[in-house]
């Protein structure tokens, strides 16, 4: 079931993404067509989890990545949410900060065999899911800042304060999962 939902939305994304792909191509529009590029190569990722022996991620974390795809890239880059609405790049910092905590928590339970489980401390758990979090705001913030240095000078409209406000929405989106691993250590 996890592999045919994972070819199903990696095959439709990427095939979504390639006809924008080469619409904004043809229009001329190079931040689009870049954008919907982008999409194509983070669309295929998940095809990565196939070669896995055992995908450690359920389903509910592979429809979320693909949720995050569509609203980040489509929504937000190529039909300029991130204009229109001043909430949603911060809306999509905070998801992304309970995204990827969730994913530690995945993590967490593939790489701690369940008899040692016990024996880890509840703040060691917290400070794994809250980190993860944290950083992958931190590289997100670094291609941004990468990204209006090279191509776009787009990402960052905001300048520092954008960059604050993100990496804050990152975190507080983390420790509300982080928070809830902490309590909840034995039903994570």
């Amino acid at each position: 079931m996890k592999r045919k939902l994972i070819i199903s939305l990696s095959v439709g994304f990427i095939i979504f993404m390639a006809a924008l792909c080469i619409y904004y191509l043809v229009k001329g529009d190079s931040s689009r067509w870049l954008v919907a590029l982008g999409g194509i190569f983070a669309g295929a990722l998940p095809l990565l989890l196939l070669r896995l022996k055992n995908n450690p991620f359920n389903i509910p974390i592979i429809v979320s990545y693909f949720i995050f795809l569509f609203c980040s890239l489509f929504l937000g880059s190529i039909k300029s949410f991130y204009l229109h609405l001043n909430w949603w790049d911060s809306t999509l910092h905070f998801f992304k900060g309970i995204f990827i905590s969730c994913i530690g928590i995945t993590l967490y339970k593939r790489w701690i065999p369940k008899y040692v489980r016990n024996d880890v401390s509840h703040w060691l758990l917290f400070l794994f899911v809250l980190s993860l979090s944290v950083l992958a705001s931190v590289i997100w913030e670094i291609y941004e800042f990468i990204g209006d240095l090279t191509i776009a000078h787009t990402m960052q409209r905001g300048g520092n304060k954008d960059t604050m406000y993100d990496l804050i929405c990152g975190l507080a989106g983390g420790l509300i999962v982080a928070l809830y691993a902490l309590v909840r250590k034995h039903k994570v």
